[in-house]
C-alpha cells in the first residue's frame, strides 16, 4: 500500500511539474493577437458606402446637416453660384488687387485672343468675344480665385484641325463657323455632363507625363504654324506635322518670303522673349511681359500705317466686326450630318480643355492653400462653354500663361475676369477699327512666345529620372503631335496612359522580404540588403489587389519565387522550404478570381508539402475569405495579424535571431 501511495504521490508530482513547465512555456511564447473578422455589413448599406466613396468621397452635403430649410435654400444657391457667398466679404482693398490684376490680363489677353482665333481659323472678333461672356458667367460660377477664362492655343489649334478635317473653312466658311458653334455646345455639355454626375475622375486618365509631352508637342506644331505668318508666307500647307510644315516653309523660300515681314516679326518677337525673360527673372516685374504683346500690337500697327507696308506684301489684319457678341443659337447644328460631327469634336476637344483647366485651378489652389471643387469647376466650365456656342464664342478655358499673371497681378477673386471681360467689351465697341493695319506677324510672335512656356524641359527631366516608363508616354505624345496630328498625338497618349494602368494592373509587383536585424519587421530583401530570410519560410507580399486580371499571374509569380527558393536551398544542401507566408497588407481587395487562385496555391504547395500561410489580410479580403469558406480549407490557426506571429508560431525549433 505504501508504494501505491508513493507512485500516487510521484504521478501527482509529474503532473505538478508538467503543469508549471506548461504555464512557463505559455508565458514565454509572446500574444498573438486572431485576425478580426469585419462584422457583415446590410447589401444596400455597402453598395450606397462603395457609390458616397466613388462619387462623393469629398462628402459635399456636410454642410446641409442640422440646417433649417430656408438655410439649405440659401447653400444651395451659394454651391451654384459661389460669388453669392465669397461676395459677402468682399472689401475695397481686394477690389484694388483684382483691378490691376484684371486690366494687366487683359492687356495680355486682347492680342493673344486674335492670335488664337485664327489658330482655330475663326475670324478675329470670334477671339475676343470668347473673352468677353465666358470670363463673366466663369466668375459667377466658378470655385477658382486665380484662373483667367479664354481662347488657349492648344485647344484652339486642336479645334481648328478637328474642324478642318471635316470642313474647309476657306471654300465653306459659314458650316465651318457653325460647326464650331456645334462643338462648342457639346464640349459645354461634356463638361456639364462630368461635372453634375460627379464623373471628374475621368479625366485623371490621362496621365501628368502624357499631358506635358502633349503640350509641349502642341507647342512645337503652333510655333511651326506661326511661321506662316512669321515670314510672309501667303501659299501654306493645311497639314500640322513638321516635315509638310518645313517643306511648305522652304518650297516658299525662293519666292514666297517677305523680308519686310519677317524684319517685323522677328523684332517684336526678340522683344517679346526680351520681357518674358526679365519677367521671369525678376517678379516683381511680372508686369513687363504680360503688357509687352499689347505694346508690340500698337507699335507695330503704328509703323505698318505710317508707312503703308501693307502695300509692299506685309498681310495684315484687316477687318474685325465691331460691336458685342451676336447671338449665334440658330447657327448650331441641331440635326444633320454635322451634328454627330460637331458632338464627337466637342467631347474630345471638351475634355483637353477640361483637363488643362482642372490642373490650373488645381495648381494656383494648393499655392494658396484653398480647397478647389474639381466637380463644381467642371459645372462652371460646361455652363459658360453652353452659354458661350450661343453667343457667337468658341471654346474657352483656363489659360495658364493668363492665370499666372492673374496670380502675381494679385488677384484676390474672380472680380479680376469680371475687369478683364469689361476692358474686352470696351474694346469690342470702341477699339476695334484700330486693329486694321495690325500685321499678321506680330500676331505670329504673340504667339510663339506664348506657347513657348509649354515645352517644360524641367518636367521632362523629372519624368525621365523618376519613371521610365512614364517618359515613353511623354515622348510617345510628344512625337505623335509633332510628326502626325494632334488627333494622332493625343490617342498615343491615351493608349499609353491606359497600357501602363493595365499593366500596373495585370502585373502587380511581388517581393520576397526578410527580418531586419534586431527588430521585428520585415522588408523586400532586395531594398534592404542586410535583411535575412528566415530558415525554412519564405515570406512573398503581394503590392496590389487581387482581381481576374491578375490572380493567375499572382499565383504563377509565387510559385516561381519559392522554385527559385528551393533551387538556391537545394545547391547549399539545406532543408527545403516547409512554410510560405503571404503577406497581404498592400491587398486592400480580392475578388472570386484571386480566391480560385489562392485555392489553387494552396493545393500546388501541398503537393509540395509546404503549408500555405497568410498575414495580416485587410477586412474587405477577410469578409470574402470567410464568406467562400477559403479560411476552413487553410485552417484559421494559419492567418496571422503580423508576419511576426506567423513566424513565431509556424517556425521550426531553431534560433530566430540572425
Amino acid at each position: 500500500m505504501s508504494h501505491r501511495v508513493a507512485d500516487a504521490l510521484g504521478y501527482k508530482d509529474m503532473d505538478n511539474i508538467s503543469a508549471a513547465s506548461s504555464r512557463h512555456n505559455s508565458e514565454n511564447l509572446p500574444y498573438v493577437h486572431k485576425v478580426g473578422v469585419p462584422p457583415k455589413q446590410n447589401l444596400l448599406k455597402e453598395i450606397a458606402g462603395t457609390l458616397k466613396e466613388t462619387f462623393f468621397a469629398d462628402d459635399p452635403l456636410r454642410q446641409f446637416k442640422d440646417q433649417p430649410r430656408s438655410r439649405k435654400l440659401v447653400l444651395v444657391f451659394q454651391a451654384l453660384f459661389p460669388i453669392f457667398e465669397w461676395g459677402r466679404n468682399y472689401s475695397l482693398s481686394k477690389f484694388k488687387g483684382d483691378l490691376i490684376a484684371g486690366l494687366t490680363i487683359a492687356s495680355l489677353c486682347i492680342p493673344q485672343d486674335i492670335g488664337y482665333a485664327k489658330l482655330a481659323n475663326l475670324d478675329p472678333q470670334y477671339g475676343l468675344y470668347s473673352s468677353f461672356v465666358p470670363p463673366l458667367i466663369y466668375a459667377f460660377m466658378g470655385s477658382s480665385r486665380d484662373i483667367a477664362i479664354g481662347p488657349v492655343a492648344v485647344v484652339s489649334l486642336l479645334l481648328g484641325t478637328l474642324l478642318q478635317n471635316e470642313i474647309d473653312p476657306s471654300e465653306n466658311p459659314v458650316d465651318y463657323l457653325r460647326l464650331a458653334f456645334t462643338a462648342t455646345f457639346f464640349a459645354g455639355i461634356t463638361q456639364f455632363t462630368l461635372g453634375f454626375f460627379r464623373l471628374g475622375f475621368l479625366i485623371d486618365f490621362l496621365s501628368h507625363a502624357a499631358i506635358v509631352g502633349f503640350m509641349a508637342g502642341a507647342a512645337i506644331t503652333i510655333a511651326l504654324q506661326q511661321l506662316k505668318g512669321l515670314l510672309g508666307i501667303k501659299k501654306f500647307t493645311k497639314k500640322t506635322d513638321i516635315v509638310s510644315v518645313m517643306r511648305s516653309v522652304w518650297s516658299a523660300a525662293h519666292h514666297g518670303w517677305n523680308w519686310e515681314t519677317i524684319l517685323i516679326g522677328m523684332s517684336f518677337l526678340a522683344f517679346l522673349l526680351v520681357a518674358k525673360y526679365i519677367g521671369k527673372k525678376k517678379k516683381k516685374l511680372f508686369w513687363v511681359p504680360a503688357i509687352a504683346p499689347l505694346i508690340s500690337v500698337v507699335l507695330s500697327t503704328f509703323f505698318v500705317y505710317i508707312t503703308r507696308a501693307d502695300k509692299h506684301g506685309v498681310q495684315i489684319v484687316k477687318h474685325i466686326r465691331r460691336g458685342i457678341n451676336p447671338s449665334s443659337l440658330n447657327e448650331i447644328f441641331f440635326s444633320g450630318e454635322y451634328l454627330a460631327k460637331g458632338f464627337r469634336i466637342g467631347v474630345l476637344a471638351g475634355m483637353i480643355a477640361l483637363t488643362e483647366a482642372v490642373a490650373i485651378g488645381r495648381t494656383f489652389a494648393s499655392m494658396k492653400d484653398y480647397q478647389l471643387d474639381g466637380n463644381k469647376e467642371m459645372v462652371a466650365l460646361g455652363t459658360m462653354n453652353v452659354v458661350g456656342s450661343m453667343t457667337s464664342c468658341y471654346l474657352a478655358t483656363g489659360s495658364f500663361s493668363r492665370s499666372a499673371v492673374n496670380y502675381m497681378a494679385g488677384c484676390n477673386t474672380a472680380v479680376s475676369n469680371i475687369v478683364m471681360s469689361s476692358v474686352v467689351l470696351l474694346t469690342l465697341e470702341l477699339i476695334t477699327p484700330l486693329f486694321k493695319y495690325t500685321p499678321n506677324a506680330i500676331l505670329a510672335s504673340i504667339i510663339i512666345s506664348a506657347v513657348i512656356s509649354l515645352v517644360d524641359i524641367e518636367a521632362m527631366t523629372l519624368i525621365w529620372k523618376v519613371d521610365k516608363f512614364d517618359f515613353v508616354a511623354s515622348m510617345g505624345a510628344f512625337f505623335g503631335v509633332v510628326f502626325s496630328s494632334v488627333e494622332i498625338g493625343l490617342l498615343i497618349a491615351v493608349s499609353i496612359s491606359f497600357a501602363k494602368i493595365l499593366l500596373q494592373v495585370t502585373r502587380p509587383r511581388t517581393a520576397v522580404l526578410g527580418k531586419i536585424p534586431r527588430t521585428t519587421v520585415y522588408r523586400n530583401i532586395l531594398q534592404y540588403p542586410a535583411a535575412t530570410k528566415v530558415p525554412g519560410i519564405l515570406i512573398v507580399r503581394v503590392d496590389s489587389a487581387i482581381y481576374f486580371s491578375n490572380s493567375n499571374y499572382v499565383k504563377e509569380r509565387i510559385l516561381r519565387w519559392l522554385a527559385d527558393e528551393e533551387e538556391q536551398l537545394k545547391e547549399s544542401s539545406r532543408p527545403g522550404v516547409q512554410y510560405l507566408i503571404v503577406e497581404m497588407s498592400p491587398v486592400t481587395d480580392i475578388d472570386t478570381s484571386g480566391i480560385h487562385a489562392m485555392e489553387e496555391l494552396f493545393r500546388s504547395l501541398e503537393k509540395r508539402d509546404v503549408k500555405l500561410v497568410l498575414a495580416n489580410p485587410g477586412p474587405a479580403v477577410v469578409d470574402k475569405l470567410h464568406a467562400s469558406k477559403f479560411h476552413e480549407m487553410i485552417g484559421e490557426d494559419r492567418i496571422f495579424l503580423t508576419v511576426e506571429d506567423a513566424i513565431v508560431t509556424c517556425a521550426p525549433k531553431m534560433d530566430l535571431e540572425p
